[in-house]
This record gives structure tokens, sequence and C-alpha cells, in this order.
């Protein structure tokens, strides 16, 4: 996304975490040209956030844009995870939207047509087994969104929650946890996150969405006069959400129970 804009000739300020690791970001910025400006920010740490808003505010003074997609995922069934992980899930994917949002609003109350883009995910309304600290963190960034959404109609500032389902990026990989307790045998939840692991690897290796997808649908929400508050990339997904809506939970529940859950053989055992 922040090459893209920098490519279109937008002015970008992409933070990262580790400016060691930006090698990446400028690599594709080189293939498609144009310049962007990279800052170190933690969402986590409100000092860094801090930072950046003061660099902002003597270099630029306004901000049109703001795209949250800081965010990891960790894997494990809920008695697995520890608090300080679901804790640290949350203090990520949730809180860490809330303090750059907080930070960044002053320099977008006066801006014509401002707007924030927020990225959820499929988990935002679909829940999984074993990704219960994950779902948690983009429900909440769902239901927060929509209330700001409301609050910020008195500025003119639109408020979009983009929600991608499974694509080739970093979160599946570098940024990919799984909760400690689940690796270990003596969990009752051994089997099951084992599953899961196994699963998730062999879908990984047969996914070939490009990310490019969703760049694409964030440019068109960008520049859009209307844009809408809810929207998913990709088609799959989008049947998802369509049958989430429209079948008793009852029988969605079920559907998705057979396709994620271990099954059982006529002896009753898992396969």
């Amino acid at each position: 996304m922040a090459a893209r804009f920098g490519e279109y000739g937008e002015q970008v300020i992409a933070t990262m975490r580790d400016l060691d690791k930006k090698a990446a970001l400028v690599s594709e910025l080189n293939q498609r040209g144009g310049e962007i400006d990279i800052q170190r920010l933690d969402v986590t740490k409100k000092e860094t956030i801090d930072a950046v808003m003061a660099y902002i505010a003597k270099e630029y003074g306004y901000i049109d844009v703001l795209i949250n997609n800081a965010g990891y995922g960790i894997g494990g069934a809920f008695e697995d995870l520890t608090d300080e992980e679901f804790r640290a899930q949350m203090e990520t994917n949730f809180f860490g939207v809330l303090n750059v949002t907080r930070a960044a609003l002053p320099f977008m109350r006066h801006r014509p047509q401002a707007r924030i883009i927020n990225i959820s995910s499929v988990s935002g309304f679909s829940s999984l087994p074993c990704f219960g600290a994950y779902n948690a963190s983009k429900w909440a960034l769902e239901g927060w969104s929509e209330s700001l959404r409301y609050e910020l109609m008195l500025f003119g500032i639109d408020v979009c929650l983009v929600r991608p389902g499974s694509y080739k990026t970093k979160i599946f990989y570098e940024n990919r946890k799984t909760a400690a307790r689940s690796l270990r045998e003596d969990s009752p939840y051994y089997a099951l996150s084992q599953y899961f692991e196994s699963r998730l690897t062999h879908q990984l290796a047969d996914n070939h969405r490009d990310p490019e997808e969703v760049v694409d649908h964030v440019v068109k929400l960008v520049y859009a006069k209307h844009p809408p508050f809810r929207s998913i990339p990709d088609l799959e997904n989008k049947i998802l959400y369509f049958l989430r809506r429209i079948l008793p939970f009852r029988l969605y529940s079920a559907i998705i129970a057979a396709a994620v859950l271990p099954q059982k053989n006529n002896k009753g055992k898992n396969a």
C-alpha cells in the first residue's frame, strides 16, 4: 500500500517498528518509482506514536488518510493462551489502532474528505477454533470502528473497515505466533492444535492469493467519493459473509464445524 501510493505521487508516511527491516519496502518502492517517508513507530508504545505525530506536525501539519494495518495472529485454544499472550494480541491488533487513531485525529478533523481505513479480517465476522484471541481483536475493532464512524460524521471523516480473507503476507510467516502451551503434549488441546498446524501448513502451500488485490481495494476506498463502511475484497469471503447473514446460527456454525474440526471415524476416534 505504501509503495503504491508513493508510486502515485502521494505523500506517504510509512511506519514500522524496526527500521533495519525496511529493505523489502525500499525494494518495492524502487521497482514502482516514487518516494515515501519511513519513520519508526510501534503501535504499542505511546512514545513512538507521539514522536511520529510531532514529526508530522513539524514537516506536514495534517493527515488526509490513516491506514491502520499493524497486526499479527496468535493461534491456540483459549485454555492454552496465557493472560500475557492474549493481552499482547489485543494490545497490537486493537489498542494499537486506538492509540494511533487518537493521536492522528487532531491532524484530520479539518481536512476535507479525510478518512480512516482499518484493516479488519474475515475473522471480524466469522470465528474459528484456536484463533479466539485473534478473533476477539478483530471483533473489537469492528464494534469500535462502527461507533467511531458515527462520531466522526460530525467532521466529515469517513471510517472504513476492510475484511480480507487469507492472503500470502507476513502474518502467516514471520508474524505468526502460537501459544506456548499448545505445543506441549500435556495440553488437553494438543491434538487439536497439531491438527490446525497441519491444516494451516497445507492451506498456506495452496494459497496463491496476491495481496495486491487488497491494495487495489484500499486504493478504491481512498479515492471513492462515498466509500462503503464495511467491504470484502475477495469473492470467496463475500459468499461466506452472505451465508453468515442469511443462515440461522445453528446451521451456519454446523457448517463451519464440519469444515474445520477433525472428523471422527466410525469407531469414534479422530481421523
